[in-house]
């Protein structure tokens, strides 16, 4: 069996150096991709040939699985890094940051820019020499591949990136906070989620007073001010939920994030706020079809929320809740004192209170039920969105048909009928 040249194992040696080198971006290579790449290179070194054959072949299928490349995975992995310097990045300016920790986040890029030069066309060469076998191993690469926007890539020496790396930290959040823009609240903790609702802004018609005046206070939540909590009343299906989970679509890359929390969750919403208080992203905590009934430990937990305790507000913070009733507490006949009582002062203060519970919301926005010109005009911008090819007066009449015979005039009813169109049309032709 013929061995890898002097030259190959220095070269392979230099990549494994450089990776042990590490001083904040151990994580880096702590991913299934980096730890299969690392267990190749050890293969070669020790010019095993069944051992190299089985280590190129991990490698290719991690990165295909991932259908990232090898350089891809790399950045990625950085601009993601949970370490120190990122940590104290995105809360600092630069010049603010220790020293020590600055040039340790130089050196470390500095061999991230070596492992970063590994090809894995050379690593194929490689392991066709240790093997002995007649062709080389097949090389995964990607026509097309997206990746973070950053620019320090492309530069001759990585350590002059650093403020660029510190500016992306700052502005979209490392960790979780960097790779999602929508969480749940689940154990206890924020998870994540992969594939959230695509629904966009330019989606959504009719109810345009509401919308611009979320959007709005959206802007100041960005811009630093005192954003208010949102009350988003209305009848079902008119797009109270959408229209909130649209506004992270809008301004994710601005630094938003989403945490939507059930009913279950509720009583953990003072939790979750100091979670995220001194984060530099802001937050909407989306609590939809909003409700309480009488003695609920969810009320007392959002009422700490949004009127605050002994703790000062999170200014990153906001609450949007969407309801269908206007009086969030359900209110019985029963609940209604009686003259005859002798609390009546109290039972009437009690009952306020509960009726009153909306009010506690900065701003409430009313979403009223359509009208068959809103909704037609709905049915009217989503089929122009579908670029569906059929005549107004054919919409009109099967959208009316569609809403009488289906769930009334909404935007949910709008959206299901366009959808159903869409494919009758789509295999009609």
């Amino acid at each position: 069996m013929g061995g890898l040249a002097a030259k190959a194992i220095a070269s392979v040696q230099r990549f494994q150096q450089q990776a042990a080198g590490l001083l904040l971006y151990q994580s880096v290579l702590e991913t299934p991709i980096s730890r299969a790449w690392l267990n190749l290179l050890d293969a070669l070194c020790r010019e095993d040939s069944a051992e190299c054959l089985i280590a190129y072949g991990h490698w290719f299928r991690e990165l295909a699985a991932a259908q990232q490349t090898w350089q891809g995975h790399l950045i990625e992995q950085i601009v993601r890094s949970d370490n120190p310097f990122s940590q104290l990045a995105q809360r600092l300016p630069v010049q603010e940051l220790p020293p020590a920790l600055l040039h340790a986040a130089q050196s470390d890029l500095r061999r991230l820019q070596g492992l970063y030069a590994c090809r894995s066309q050379q690593l194929s060469q490689w392991v066709q020499t240790v093997c002995q076998v007649p062709e080389t191993p097949i090389v995964w690469h990607l026509d097309t591949e997206s990746w973070p926007e950053v620019s320090f890539p492309a530069l001759p020496d990585w350590q002059t990136g650093l403020i660029e790396l510190a500016t992306y930290y700052r502005q979209q959040g490392i960790g979780p906070m960097g790779q999602y823009r929508v969480f749940r609240w689940q154990a206890d903790t924020l998870v994540g989620v992969p594939h959230p609702d695509p629904v966009q802004l330019d989606d959504l018609a009719a109810y345009d007073d509401p919308r611009q005046r979320l959007i709005q206070n959206t802007e100041f939540l960005l811009a630093g001010y005192s954003a208010l909590h949102v009350l988003l009343y209305g009848s079902r299906g008119s797009g109270k939920s959408s229209l909130v989970k649209a506004l992270v679509n809008e301004y994710g890359d601005r630094g938003l994030r989403l945490i939507q929390v059930d009913k279950a969750g509720m009583t953990e919403l003072p939790a979750i706020v100091e979670q995220v208080r001194d984060l530099p992203q802001k937050f909407i905590i989306f609590v939809d079809d909003l409700s309480f009934e009488e003695d609920d430990d969810a009320f007392k937990a959002l009422k700490v929320v949004l009127e605050g305790n002994v703790t000062a507000r999170a200014q990153n913070v906001v609450v949007y809740a969407t309801s269908n009733r206007r009086h969030l507490v359900r209110e019985y006949f029963s609940d209604r004192p009686r003259p005859s009582d002798q609390d009546e002062i109290q039972s009437w203060d009690t009952l306020q209170e509960k009726l009153s519970f909306s009010d506690r919301f900065g701003l409430t926005l009313t979403f009223d039920a359509a009208d068959q010109k809103t909704y037609l005009a709905i049915v009217r911008h989503l089929a122009t969105q579908a670029q569906l090819q059929i005549d107004d007066e054919t919409l009109q009449q099967r959208a009316l048909q569609w809403a009488t015979r289906h769930n009334g005039r909404s935007g949910r009813t709008a959206r299901q009928f366009i959808d159903f169109l869409q494919a009758e049309l789509a295999i009609r032709h």
